[in-house]
């Protein structure tokens, strides 16, 4: 289940560690049809340009290619939002958090019933994926 969710962004906690959590909300993600596209090591990039410490934290930058066509054909310029990024991150204390951009909210912004319908459906599949990691 979905521990919290805000107007932009689902929220989960899980029980397994850093590692084992990329691994396995990829696998549910990709039951769900989507693909990553992109990786973003974030606490590595932070290191690199920055010299910060900081949590572990990947981007990925999910893409279920169904989804996106119909969305691009109904607003093209919905190409901003995309991919959907699903982040997992792991908090001071060992805490793994897994959160998500909220498909709805990109519906709600543009207010355009087709891409309403295919916001509902992403929404529907990127909380099965994150129900599927524990």
């Amino acid at each position: 289940m979905i521990d919290a969710s805000t107007q932009y962004a689902l929220k989960k906690t899980v029980s397994t560690n850093y590692e084992n959590t990329i691994e396995a909300i990829k696998a549910a993600l990709a039951e769900q049809g989507f693909g990553i596209l992109t990786e973003i090591d974030v606490a590595a990039t932070l290191k690199k340009k920055l010299n910060v410490e900081g949590p572990k934290t990947i981007i990925l930058g999910a893409c279920n290619p169904k989804l996106a066509h119909r969305a691009m054909t109904a607003v093209p310029d919905v190409s901003v939002f995309l991919p959907c990024n699903v982040v997992v991150r792991e908090n001071g204390e060992g805490v793994v958090e897994i959160a998500a951009m909220n498909p709805e909210a990109m519906g709600m912004m543009i207010q355009h019933p087709e891409l309403m319908q295919v916001a509902v459906e992403a929404d529907q599949k990127i909380r099965a994926a994150m129900d599927a990691v524990n």
